[in-house]
């Protein structure tokens, strides 16, 4: 099957350039089609089991089942032409039109020929047999035939197939049709009569066409100046009342009837300002009772179908203040009117002025204060009003913006996957980030720059410009901060500065920065000072130095115990070691002269003083060899 032609929806076959279509020219073949249709809304059962043969039948479509754009309009002509004269066989009947002819049970329901009619065509457009405005069509031509009593049932057979003819492919060919039908009978309506029937009307059209369509939208904010309301120019005789107070409260009507000239003119803006000023203090000189609102007040039954256009007579001015939903109905366009003037969206130029924005202000509040004093539930009323408004606000927003759709498309919903948990294989991230670099560049063993270590005045540059307080670097952003910088300079410092690498234990990083690098103000903090830790050590290594006079203590009864030759000479060669250690006392303790001595042999090392005692041992032994070969 092909495509179709350009504005229809209906298919066309393969062999179309070989197929004549069937006109109906004549009023033979014309009534031929007619006298099929006939008999078909006769027929008992659901419209899916005959339709389709039905159609068959009147255009004879050779090979397929969907009519070209000829036959379709052949088709409708004959099924407009049929309508009528249903509705005029009804008419001389004297019977009502949807139920002319209700002789066919269906499903225990009887239904007459004309809703016989349109449920067939309906299936067939449905199913896109014929095309799909046809139903449209017939129904436009229906209500057109058709009084206002009989246009209610028609309606209600609109309003029973709204689901289906508010779908897409019947929606797009017979969407303005429908909005045509609709509006002619809104025309024909009484608005004060057919109330009932109105809103029913709307509602359809709420619900037939989607929100964001234009067409039923006033965008550029056009008013019906058309509605005017007519009032008495000069006083009549012998009428009991102020004339003057009553061509003030109907001349409001001029300015609710349109706001835009009330903004234009500041003369007219000052001129409704004052008469509104009148009302508003005659309202609140004449406040109503309880008894006034129940007296006045109707069934909940007949307010839904009661709707009234107030009468102007100078004579009812009296009676209609004590009416408690005609004041309602004054404040309320009050309301309507400010709430206009306050639009958002308006220009700077359009709206209003500062003094009348303060105004608008003023008023607003002590209309709503009389609107809660009039009874029965002033307060309820004004909550539901505001509620109102404040939902109009968002349609003037809404058309302020160009009317964008409503429909958003739908989303998919993602349903969220669980985070995967990063696992360093190396223990530490920067480990593992080397590890991984190291994989991906396979030639980084090879590369010469690899083996390459900078020196330490290089590498603890940048260090030594943060340490100078000229340069006015924050402390937070110093390179000392940094772990893996810290690391690798105290690494190269120990292969090429082990001096500076021992100041990290008096100074910290700062202190292994070599002192050439720092400023001679900075580098005074960092000289080697004796702390208590290089005191500390001194006496460790004084205290090195006495273990032979306590070794030789615990040597001397050696020689009583073994009576041999070898512990006389232990014995003999502890005698100088001893003269040797005289200076130092028993507490090991120094005198302020050896420590002068001694403090020079302390600075050079603990291996220094260990030379010197094997020095002096040597002459010791010389000495002792002597005596004991002259005492041999």
């Amino acid at each position: 099957m092909a495509e179709s032609t350009s504005g229809l929806r209906i298919l066309l076959h393969q062999h179309q350039q070989d197929r004549v279509p069937t006109s109906i020219s004549c009023h033979a073949e014309r009534d031929r089609v007619l006298e099929i249709f006939r008999s078909a809304i006769l027929k008992s059962g659901p419209p899916s089991k005959f339709a389709l043969e039905t159609v068959q039948e009147a255009i004879k479509p050779q090979r397929q089942t969907v009519l070209v754009q000829d036959e379709n309009q052949s088709l409708e002509n004959a099924l407009r032409t049929l309508l009528q004269e249903l509705v005029s066989s009804a008419v001389q009947s004297g019977e009502e039109i949807m139920q002319f002819g209700q002789s066919i049970d269906d499903e225990e329901s009887t239904q007459g020929q004309i809703p016989r009619l349109l449920d067939i065509v309906l299936y067939l457009c449905e199913k896109g047999h014929v095309e799909g405005g046809m139903i449209f069509q017939l129904l436009e031509d229906l209500t057109e035939m058709s009084t206002m009593r009989d246009c209610k049932e028609v309606f209600g057979y609109i309003e029973s197939k709204q689901d289906i003819l508010g779908k897409q492919e019947l929606f797009g060919r017979g969407k303005l049709v429908m909005l045509r039908t609709c509006n002619q009978l809104l025309r024909r309506l009484s608005k004060a009569n057919d109330v009932v029937f109105c809103g029913r009307i709307l509602m359809f059209l709420a619900h037939f066409f989607p929100l964001s369509e234009r067409s039923a939208v006033n965008i550029k904010g056009v008013f019906n100046t058309s509605n005017e309301t007519k009032y008495e120019k000069d006083a009549p005789k012998g009428v009991s009342i102020d004339f003057n107070f009553y061509k003030t409260f109907w001349s409001l009507q001029e300015h609710f009837c349109n706001p835009a000239s009330s903004t234009v003119a500041p003369i007219k803006w000052h001129k409704f300002s004052a008469n509104l000023t009148v009302v508003l203090d005659t309202f609140d000189a004449q406040p109503l009772t309880e008894d006034d609102g129940n007296a006045n007040n109707l069934d909940e039954e007949d307010a839904a179908a009661f709707s009234i256009k107030y009468l102007t007579s100078s004579k009812l001015m009296g009676l209609e203040l004590k009416d408690p939903s005609f004041r309602r109905h004054v404040l309320v366009q009050c309301l309507i009117l400010f709430d206009y003037l306050k639009a958002p969206g308006k220009n700077d130029k359009d709206g209003p002025s500062e003094s009348m924005k303060e105004e608008i202000r003023s008023c607003e509040e002590r209309v709503k204060k009389l609107l809660e004093m009039i009874p029965p539930k002033g307060k309820g009323f004004l909550q539901n009003i505001e509620r109102m408004l404040e939902r109009e606000k968002n349609w003037v927003w809404w058309k302020r913006d160009g009317c964008a759709p409503f429909e958003k498309p739908p989303t998919e919903i993602k349903v969220p996957q669980a985070k995967k948990r990063k696992i360093t294989l190396m223990g530490n991230k920067e480990l593992h980030q080397l590890w991984m670099w190291a994989d991906k560049n396979p030639n980084a063993l090879d590369d010469p720059n690899r083996i390459k270590t900078p020196s330490i005045m290089d590498y603890w540059k940048e260090l030594a410009d943060d340490m100078d307080p000229s340069a006015g670097i924050e402390a937070e952003y110093h390179h000392k901060n940094n772990r893996v910088y810290c690391w690798k300079g105290l690494r190269f410092s120990a292969r090429q500065d082990l001096e500076g690498f021992s100041r990290y234990n008096d100074f910290g990083i700062e202190g292994v920065v070599p002192p050439e690098l720092l400023p001679p103000d900075v580098r005074s903090k960092y000289q080697s000072k004796p702390t208590e830790r290089s005191k500390r050590a001194k006496k460790e290594e004084s205290k090195d130095a006495t273990p032979p006079q306590e070794d030789s203590q615990f040597t001397n009864p050696a020689p009583e115990m073994d009576g041999g030759g070898i512990g006389g000479e232990l014995e003999d060669s502890s005698v100088p070691m001893d003269a040797d250690a005289a200076g130092v006392s028993q507490s090991g303790g120094q005198s302020p002269e050896d420590n002068s001595k001694v403090s020079p042999a302390a600075e050079l090392g603990q291996e220094a003083g260990q030379s010197e005692a094997e020095v002096e041992m040597d002459g010791d032994a010389g000495v002792d060899g002597e005596t004991d070969t002259e005492a041999d």
